[in-house]
């Protein structure tokens, strides 16, 4: 998938008239590659339209509209898109009680490392966490990882030809299974696959 560039976005004024059709085109997407595992994990695959709203929206709630900012933007947002061989995704574990949610990310550090997806008949690809910065201690982990899931080209060729696809998270805090995703998803997710 293509990355952005400066050209590819719209200037301030122009993200203003286009944003509410720009937003709810983006939301719709975000709703189509949202995968809960569990009650409190869920996976929320990037692709360029997505990661593209979300530049947009940094530079208007910033009123970035100089070249240095812009490009800080894309620096920090292209690696967020899928290059043709993988899924990228955000990993949120969501608990609405904060000290709930203080006790459960000491009890799962190293969860990142224990997401996977599998293509039916091609076994797990485990994630690969947090290449931009560490976000975890030996005492707990964070809320938010962002996730590369690198597939082998049988993989690839699988999904393009509508195999079945399966996440989950063996963690000894947290474990559940989702035996296949919806087909939205799963089709959604084949778009990102050279």
């Amino acid at each position: 998938m293509q990355t952005l560039s400066r050209e590819n976005l719209m200037s301030l004024e122009q993200y203003a008239v286009a944003r509410p059709a720009f937003r709810a085109e983006a939301l719709a997407r975000k709703r189509d590659r949202m995968v809960p595992i569990g009650p409190h994990a869920t996976l929320y695959f990037e692709d360029r339209l997505i990661i593209q709203y979300q530049v947009q929206e940094m530079l208007r709630i910033e009123r970035v509209f100089e070249s240095e900012g812009i490009e800080d933007e894309l620096r920090a947002y292209n690696p967020l898109i899928p290059d043709g061989s993988n899924w990228k995704a955000t990993f949120m574990i969501e608990f609405g009680d904060i000290e709930e949610r203080r006790v459960a990310l000491k009890r799962m550090v190293g969860i990142e490392d224990r997401v996977w997806v599998e293509v039916s008949g091609n076994g797990r690809v485990y994630a690969i966490a947090d290449e931009d910065l560490v976000r975890c201690t030996a005492d707990k982990t964070s809320s938010v990882h962002f996730l590369r899931f690198e597939l082998a080209p049988a993989m690839v060729a699988a999904v393009k030809q509508g195999a079945a696809i399966a996440m989950g998270i063996e963690h000894k805090a947290y474990a559940h299974t989702v035996g296949v995703v919806p087909e939205r998803v799963r089709r959604s997710l084949a778009a990102d696959l050279a």
